[in-house]
């Protein structure tokens, strides 16, 4: 079987290059970028009157709140083009806790669109996620990974922030925020000889994301990309500063990414993502590194069954590995789709992704049995998507140095949802 899954990786990247760039892509039209705007489904925001409700607050579901309900969204240009307000509310099931937010936002510069904005939120957060500033919004119908999450903290946050485009191909944004942290499990955290179950955090992020084939409109309701040509460059910085508003770590965090996409003229594509992240000083493993788990801790194969995350390891296990050095490779083939039907036209994608970090002074962090990713992790796997309504199905394998001893326990088979309205 080892044998099959690396001759699938190398399969993988050979097809990745084999094959030439398309030398042109048609770009959308501009009534195509106005339709964009206006459908829902795109932005993700309802227009009603001078509001614009956000549909990602309406319902989530994951293991620690159960089903999630929530309302929130944005003020539009019918109330003001220069102020906004904003915020949502929300309720987990299972928690029975509200979660919120509120802020506004003032508009500095329109020509290079420069908002300041100030906010206050009390919610939850996935423990070892990192996220960049400057990533573009993410909304989708079903948030396939979060149905399968468990370990998170709670956090009541104070932030600014500014956004600023430089030029058409480069975003950039300053955040300082100040955070009350509390657990959700039994983790504490020693530091200097004080255990800590809660604790604040005082932050300074920088982050600048360029982008040198993109091209976009900006509505009101935030960045909107209507042709993607890729490369994707990301860096961003973090420093804590112990003894700000009562912090009490000092650390910095470096974020590196590149995110790259081929598409041809047969209709195939490579998407290659490649993420670097360190983090040194004195940092709790809520604020450390994962490398995006999606396979649930339980038993056989068909119990594990659950949905497959855009670009997270499907075989490795909530809260396995934590790392404060962490470097990952994901590389996605795309097959030209297949014309079974009129409503049938699966696609077919190949898959490979690697992982390898590290972790000082692991025995600090108590209360949670872990691993750090100080050897190569690696797993493969084909997804045949858009089987049927968006559905489809995935297989992964994982192999080399972490491979576990139970045949079974190596292997993820989920479902795809990939809808596009």
């Amino acid at each position: 079987m080892r044998k099959v899954l690396f001759f699938l990786t190398f399969l993988t990247f050979f097809s990745a290059f084999a094959q030439e760039p398309a030398i042109q892509t048609k770009k959308d039209t501009t009534a195509s970028q106005q339709e964009k705007k206006l459908n829902p489904f795109n932005t993700g925001f309802y227009p009603i009157a001078f509001f614009d409700a956000d549909l990602k607050y309406l319902i989530k579901y994951n293991n620690y709140e159960g089903l999630r309900l929530g309302f929130g969204g944005v003020t539009n240009n019918r109330l003001s083009e220069t102020y906004k307000l904003s915020g949502y509310i929300a309720r987990g099931f299972i928690d029975e806790e509200i979660k919120y937010s509120i802020g506004g936002s003032a508009r500095l510069n329109k020509e290079k669109n420069t908002w300041l904005n100030a906010f206050y939120v009390k919610d939850i957060m996935e423990i070892g996620a990192s996220n960049f500033l400057t990533d573009a919004r993410v909304y989708s119908v079903f948030e396939p990974r979060l149905v399968n999450v468990t370990q998170f903290y709670k956090h009541r946050t104070w932030q600014t922030n500014i956004q600023h485009e430089f030029s058409k191909k480069m975003f950039a944004e300053f955040r300082v925020s100040k955070s009350k942290i509390e657990q959700t499990i039994g983790y504490h955290y020693l530091d200097d000889g004080i255990l800590y179950n809660s604790y604040n955090v005082a932050e300074a992020t920088a982050s600048i994301r360029y982008s040198p084939k993109t091209n976009f409109f900006t509505a009101e309701d935030g960045r909107i990309e209507y042709f993607d040509g890729f490369p994707k460059i990301s860096a961003q910085i973090t420093q804590g500063v112990k003894g700000i508003a009562g912090s009490d770590f000092n650390y910095t965090k470096f974020g590196l990414k590149f995110d790259y996409y081929i598409k041809r003229e047969n209709l195939s594509s490579t998407h290659i993502l490649w993420e670097n992240s360190l983090a040194l000083g004195d940092l709790p493993l809520t604020h450390l590194y994962h490398a995006y788990p999606n396979s649930p801790t339980k038993g056989k194969i068909l119990k594990r069954f659950s949905v497959a995350g855009r670009k997270s390891f499907e075989t490795m296990y909530f809260g396995e590995f934590f790392s404060d050095r962490l470097t990952t490779l994901q590389v996605r083939h795309s097959l030209r789709r297949f014309n079974i039907s009129q409503k049938m036209k699966p696609e077919l994608v190949l898959i490979t992704r690697h992982a390898l970090g590290d972790l000082k002074n692991k025995n600090d962090h108590l209360g949670l049995n872990f691993n750090t990713l100080d050897q190569f992790y690696s797993e493969s796997g084909v997804e045949l998507n858009k089987i049927l309504f968006g559905f489809g199905l995935s297989f992964a394998y994982r192999y080399g140095y972490y491979s576990l001893p139970d045949f079974d326990d190596n292997i993820s088979f989920k479902f795809t949802f990939y809808l596009k309205l």
